[in-house]
């Protein structure tokens, strides 16, 4: 936060005259140490031995076997180019700095273990830890820092892109020292580049790099690659020369000797194999298996635990998203009646056990959310760009997602759509709903997972009652991943994760140039003026109030938009693991995360 000054009238004449004939210093650097918080301090004394949500003492050893859903046919987590399992990142590949995830944004020294920044965040300057090195002994350098920067802005994921593009200037000060000269000053930035993964230039094809690959990547993490199965599983070991070990964020983190990673082709398989004592521990995704297939042998003899586990994050805002591209979504009236037409009570009694809560906006549960909100003087003056007016009760906090009576059969419901979709030039004609050309109302829904086909195919049958047709399309995994990063789709579903301190990633989530780059995950094509300056907004938010006006403006015109069918979110974490898998009492605000565990004795 900026330090104020008050300065008398004479005070400001003498700068005035004295600027004539002195020449202006550079911004005075703020030494930060070895962590940067995104607004005020961090939380922790640069003192502190290990994370509160990790256990110092935690045995090692052992190995700890987790599924994952679909295939994979690629080990390179930052292209476009195929599907890669994400637990490379963290374990193989490790960044200059690392979150905690006990406080909203705030990021502790690894591979870098000092950074520096000015007051006005114009720059950042990185300082490698002495000891960093890759797992074949070799030293992380500032060149490695500025080769990483330099392939993952021109060859890497849109996101990388995206902020490395605003990066004006990079330069090795010395053999440990980068410097990173901001276009403009930005508030998060100093931290985005501190999230940068570093790959070793000695070992890495900057010709080849945007091209799928299965050969097992070198990096600095606490594990090596040591087996892959093409599409079907992937082993990690420990790396026993592993230079971090000792650093405060790393204790009591990543406790296995060897970290196993089988991939399912569908829930019910999975779910089999970790019951069969195949998998140690899993998060359950389906409310129906948690109510009920979570009775057998295992659970009753206390050999598996089950347990919710609670975390204070914005609630993850799931659902099934509008393709706007799509001639027939371009159209708001459209979108909201077949929003008005989801018989959620319905839908969460008799396939979820009535264990969902209904999502509505992006940031439930938080002190982000619009909802139960009136806009404030400073929203308004973002939401003045808005491409289309933001609803009224939206602006108000009192909207609502629309609510049927849970029959399955609401009169009213459908009467409400049909008026939006009369307003939009769609009739019934012999029980179909066409337009002027006579054209029916048709289109599908993507899904990849057998718990996605069954949402789906219950919503298509409460779409037919209004004469729309929606066909559900199963693809595997590789293709769904495809198809939607170049949004090739009618409907799919999806799901927003927030944190508690938004950012730069919104513009990659909702700004208008992302609905234009392939792969970003502005899946429902949305450019509207009034988010993009309240992402602007974000980005240099320097008070926690900032922050909240700008989400509060963000989210007011993505539910007033129409962009999504809102779904549903759990309560909480839901786990089940083997009781020989342990965890810390203390969670963080993600609530459990699985490099704290470790296996008993």
């Amino acid at each position: 936060m900026s330090i104020a000054r008050v300065l008398t009238r004479r005070a400001v004449l003498l700068v005035a005259i004295l600027s004539a004939f002195v020449v202006p210093a550079a911004p005075s650097a703020v030494s930060a140490g070895p962590a940067i918080a995104m607004h005020g301090a961090p939380a922790l004394p640069d003192s502190f031995t290990h994370f509160p949500y990790a256990n110092p003492d935690a045995p090692r050893g052992g190995r700890l076997t987790l599924s994952l859903a679909g295939t994979f046919d690629s080990l390179n987590p930052f292209i476009v180019r195929g599907s890669a399992p994400p637990i490379l990142r963290g374990t193989v590949f490790e960044t200059l700095m690392t979150r905690s995830y006990d406080e909203p944004f705030t990021l502790y020294g690894l591979l870098a273990s000092d950074i520096s920044t000015d007051e006005a965040r114009s720059h950042v300057v990185f300082t490698l830890h002495p000891e960093a090195k890759f797992s074949d002994g070799v030293p992380v350098t500032a060149q490695d820092v500025l080769f990483s920067f330099e392939i993952l802005r021109d060859k890497a994921r849109p996101n990388f892109r995206l902020y490395y593009a605003k990066v004006a200037r990079a330069e090795a000060l010395d053999a440990k020292r980068v410097r990173f000269e901001f276009a403009a000053p930005d508030r998060e930035l100093p931290l985005i580049m501190g999230l940068m993964p570093i790959l070793p230039r000695h070992a890495t094809d900057a010709d080849t790099f945007d091209a799928t690959s299965l050969k097992p990547p070198l990096g600095s993490g606490p594990y090596i690659v040591s087996q892959v199965q093409s599409g079907a599983g992937l082993t990690l070991s420990r790396n026993p020369s592993y230079w971090g070990a000792r650093l405060p964020v790393m204790r009591g983190l990543y406790n296995f000797e060897e970290l196993r990673f089988d991939y399912f082709r569908d829930g019910n398989t999975e779910f089999e194999a970790f019951k069969r004592g195949l998998v140690d521990a899993r998060f359950e995704t389906d409310p129906s298996r948690w109510e009920t297939g979570y009775d057998f042998a295992a659970i009753r003899d206390g050999a598996v635990i089950k347990e919710t586990i609670p975390t204070a994050l914005p609630r993850p805002h799931y659902a099934l998203v509008f393709n706007t591209r799509r001639a027939m979504f371009s159209d708001i009236r459209v979108r909201q009646a077949i929003i008005e037409l989801f018989d959620f009570p319905w839908v969460n009694r008799n396939l979820f056990h009535g264990l969902y809560a209904r999502t509505t906006g992006f940031f439930d549960g938080s002190e982000l959310s619009s909802l139960g909100r009136p806009a404030s003087d400073s929203e308004r003056v973002l939401l003045e760009r808005a491409s289309t007016p933001i609803r009224s009760d939206v602006m108000e906090g009192t909207y609502a997602s629309p609510e049927a009576d849970g029959s399955g059969r609401d009169r009213s419901q459908l009467r409400r759509a049909l008026v939006l979709l009369g307003e939009a030039g769609w009739h019934l004609e012999g029980g179909r709903l066409v337009n002027a050309q006579g054209i029916p109302l048709r289109f599908d829904i993507m899904v990849t997972t057998r718990e996605q086909e069954r949402l789906c195919l219950a919503f298509a049958s409460q779409l037919a009652r209004a004469g729309i047709e929606a066909d559900i399309r199963m693809v595997d995994a590789v293709q769904f991943d495809a198809r939607r990063a170049s949004y090739d789709f009618d409907m799919v579903p999806f799901t927003w994760t927030q944190s508690l301190s938004p950012g730069n990633e919104q513009a990659f989530y909702f700004g208008s140039s992302a609905a234009t780059t392939p792969g970003t995950r502005n899946y429902m094509g949305m450019r509207d003026g009034a988010a993009d300056a309240a992402i602007e907004a974000l980005a240099g938010a320097t008070t926690p109030r900032d922050v909240q006006t700008a989400a509060r403006a963000i989210d007011r015109v993505l539910i007033s938009g129409a962009y999504g069918v809102p779904l549903f979110h759990s309560p909480g974490q839901w786990l089940a693991r083997w009781a020989q898998i342990r965890r810390p009492d203390t969670v963080s605000l993600y609530g459990t995360l699985p490099e704290t565990w470790w296996r008993a004795p």
